[in-house]
């Protein structure tokens, strides 16, 4: 009672700056990590990863996650009574490719709109079919068809989407380091990867269009890379990790083109693919988390994304020291929000369209978690600052709604607004979740 009374007396003193109007204010959520029902979708990439001993690091499974297919009414009042103007969620390709698995997302949709609250999907969160590689070029041919179905089932409704979710992630954790679903370890071999789902994109974007769907973006995961020193070595290194974490999968989306010295890595006639690839898009999506300390590499192996591996990556991330960490160890370092989207608008101009922060969010454990509302207190702010530098951000999504299956962590790490028991699957909201209500009313 005593922090709660400390966080409204900072909240009363140093209000809030307005947003402007039409400012869209959501939360997050993916498919597989929420839903369950397992029986009522086909094999994902993500439940072959997660059978296989280690992967998972508490052994868990998002078999029943928190069960969200059965308890989404309870859910979307959830939602309701938070006051958001929207929701991202995301479809499950393992379940559109069930029978009658459209319905589900046909209620979800139509439950959302009855609360006043905007559906807005994304296409792909990870969860690939298991009988599908994105090492094949048939993949980004077979998500386009994918994609034209669900807007023909949802298009009358949702005016919003989102093609795919972090790539670049997808990518280095899924098909270079294996420590993500599939659990490849091809390292720079894993770059067909990405130039798939870069025309994965593309081609949904053209199959969305074709449907009669509009404002329609992507949802990269960015953060600013800063080198460990000013030694040539540090700096170049940061200059490639910036290359390969941010312009690799912004560069192609919003010019058209890859980095130099990229594009002769991609398979097939990759100019041709990038006049796909460079569709334009209505906005641009942004999952920021924290900067990346970056140096040269370091004797024999290297730690990363809680691997040891030979230094074959020309890079080392070192510790971010001097910041708050959240429970996951992640470095709190809200400027570097502002830093990141005013870089953006330096870097891309005219070429960059109005942005929308997709994700962002924390992991901390507890209903009283003052630690979460200072981290989204100090978010709001370095977004505002952004405006407030002539940056065109048009929305903020939390991550995330609800505790969730946090991939490999499993369980255990929240991220969640709202508290779940894993055992009950009782839904309590957080004090951060009562803070951003407060906030979203302040800003009407």
């Amino acid at each position: 009672m005593i922090r709660r009374m400390a966080t409204q007396a900072r909240a009363a003193a140093h209000p809030m700056p307005r947003f402007p109007d039409g400012f869209l204010w959501g939360v997050s959520t993916s498919a597989h990590q929420i839903e369950g029902a397992v029986d009522r979708r086909g094999p994902s990439v993500w439940d072959a990863f997660s059978a296989g001993p280690g992967h998972i690091k508490d052994g868990s499974t998002a078999a029943v996650a928190c069960d969200h297919f059965h308890r989404y009414p309870e859910d979307v009042a959830l939602l309701q009574d938070l006051g958001v103007d929207a929701y991202r969620f995301s479809v499950s390709w393992p379940r559109v490719n069930s029978p009658g698995g459209l319905d589900f997302y046909d209620r979800l949709v139509d439950a959302l709109c009855a609360a006043g609250v905007r559906p807005v999907p994304t296409l792909f969160h990870w969860d690939l079919p298991a009988e599908l590689d994105w090492l094949d070029r048939d993949t980004a041919e077979r998500f386009a068809e994918y994609a034209s179905v669900v807007a023909g089932r949802l298009g009358d409704r949702v005016k919003k989407w989102i093609t795919l979710n972090e790539p670049a992630e997808h990518t280095l954790l899924g098909h270079a380091l294996g420590a993500h679903a599939p659990g490849k370890q091809l390292m720079f071999d894993a770059l067909p990867a990405a130039h798939h789902q870069l025309l994965a994109h593309g081609l949904a974007v053209r199959a969305l269009r074709a449907a009669g769907a509009g404002d329609l973006g992507i949802a990269n995961s960015h953060g600013p890379t800063w080198a460990a020193s000013d030694r040539d070595e540090d700096v170049a290194a940061a200059d490639f990790y910036d290359l390969l974490l941010n312009r690799l999968f912004a560069d192609p989306v919003l010019l058209g083109r890859y980095p130099d010295g990229i594009a002769e890595l991609m398979p097939g006639d990759v100019e041709a693919d990038l006049k796909i690839i460079g569709e334009p898009v209505d906005w641009y999506g942004i999952n920021y988390y924290q900067p990346t300390r970056v140096g040269a590499p370091e004797g024999s192996e290297i730690e990363f994304g809680g691997l040891t591996l030979p230094a074959e990556l020309p890079f080392t991330v070192k510790e971010l020291e001097g910041y708050p960490v959240t429970d996951f160890g992640w470095a709190v370092v809200p400027e570097g929000l502002t830093e990141l989207l005013t870089g953006f608008r330096e870097r891309y101009g005219d070429r960059l369209p109005p942005v929308v922060i997709t994700e962002n969010g924390c992991s901390y454990e507890g209903l009283d978690d003052q630690e979460r509302i200072a981290f989204l207190d100090g978010h709001v702010r370095a977004l505002h600052a952004a405006l407030e530098q002539g940056v065109d951000v048009r929305g903020y999504f939390v991550w995330s709604l609800m505790d969730n299956f946090e991939w490999a962590e499993g369980y255990a790490r929240r991220f969640g607004l709202v508290h779940v028991d894993y055992d009950t699957l009782e839904r309590t909201p957080k004090a951060s979740y009562h803070w951003l209500r407060d906030v979203l009313r302040a800003q009407r």
